[in-house]
């Protein structure tokens, strides 16, 4: 596998309390990690190719646009990509119940819990490619969740895999206790901003990163709601 290519990758920022003290779930990265080594971040990977194919509850249609924009990757491969690795790296479900007998590598575990992935919760946040010169370079789409539609115990971490430690809920006016990526920072002061605003995003902020002098563009300007 070429290292240096840009891989579609998907995370996603799973808010409890928003209006009373909100939080973010987030967990540190190995120290020994090829990328971004002992920072504290949101469950997020690689979007793998069973992703595309496994049944999902449909998106918002904004988010479907939005997703669609700049990309050839079909909208629900990183909305699937981001609840598998939430489970993964967490243990927490986003799902919907259902029966799923033929579900594939990946997917199991899931499955096995007696749900499909909710793609319904997930409002598609925001974009970034990582810079170039990185030993490892995404292009990775944030998906926003609720943490009232998790099917699971919000404190229950048994179930996560080994990837993150130390996980746990982490208030936003805490957030700058952690030693965060540059992006995290960038979209923990958009979050808070879309907390004021309330609403669906009106537009996705999309970090190109491939052009200094347009670092920043937005999909879906013009507030397809």
């Amino acid at each position: 596998m070429d290292k240096t290519a840009i891989r579609d990758a998907a995370t996603i920022i799973v808010l409890r309390d928003q209006t009373t003290a909100p939080a973010v779930l987030m967990g540190q990265r190995g120290v020994t990690a090829a990328f971004m080594p002992g920072k504290f971040v949101f469950p997020g990977g690689a979007v793998d190719p069973h992703d595309a194919s496994v049944p999902i509850t449909p998106l918002a249609p904004r988010c479907d646009e939005r997703l669609a924009e700049e990309s050839a990757l079909p909208p629900n491969a990183p909305a699937a990509a981001a609840i598998r690795e939430l489970w993964e790296e967490t243990g927490q479900i986003l799902g919907a119940p259902a029966v799923w007998s033929d579900a594939p590598q990946g997917w199991r575990g899931f499955a096995a819990s007696g749900h499909q992935p909710n793609g319904a919760a997930l409002e598609f946040f925001f974009r970034a490619v990582t810079p170039a010169g990185r030993p490892r370079r995404f292009d990775a789409r944030f998906f926003l969740a609720d943490a009232g539609d998790l099917v699971t115990d919000p404190d229950d971490f048994s179930n996560a895999e080994d990837e993150l430690a130390h996980l746990q809920w982490v208030h936003l006016s805490d957030a700058r206790n952690f030693d965060l990526p540059f992006i995290t920072q960038v979209v923990l002061a958009e979050l808070s901003a879309h907390i004021k605003r309330g609403g669906p995003p009106a537009n996705v902020p999309f970090f190109r990163n491939d052009d200094e002098a347009h670092l920043v563009s937005r999909l879906g300007g013009k507030g397809l709601l």
